[in-house]
């Protein structure tokens, strides 16, 4: 599928751990990563600790992770994990329809850099080490 670089990101409104909704518009003004994933993926799982760091290094600054998680088991299975993870950041249930916005990606983790204007700066498949991701966070927040 084509790259979704240089496109706005489609907006999306999803439920949340905490029984209500998360949508992409309402962070307008900050950095997002869109992070794809699942609990029983080990790539995904890997990348965790990881995106905690970030949104504690980076949350007042403006960064923003949302994990969009694809596992069919439900919220409250996501739930336990996130918690025995310390997950620190904003968690989503994703469903087709997302994924075919964001351009229809075969693999996850599949993880999306936003600016603070809405632009999909970055598009990744698969984990990457955790000081490389940094590095494109650090350009998109200054």
């Amino acid at each position: 599928p084509p790259s979704q670089v240089n496109t706005a990101a489609p907006d999306f409104d999803l439920p949340n751990l905490a029984g209500g909704k998360t949508s992409l518009a309402s962070y307008r003004g900050k950095v997002v990563v869109v992070d794809f994933w699942a609990t029983w993926c080990g790539p995904c799982i890997e990348e965790i600790p990881g995106y905690i760091a970030l949104q504690k290094k980076y949350g007042p600054d403006g960064l923003v992770i949302v994990g969009v998680s694809m596992d069919r088991r439900g919220p409250a299975h996501v739930k336990q994990f996130a918690q025995a993870k310390g997950m620190n950041y904003t968690l989503v249930m994703g469903d087709e329809a997302v994924v075919e916005a964001f351009g229809s990606f075969q693999a996850i983790p599949t993880t999306f850099l936003i600016s603070r204007d809405g632009r999909i700066l970055n598009q990744k498949t698969g984990a990457a080490p955790a000081e490389e991701y940094e590095k494109l966070v650090q350009a998109a927040l200054k």
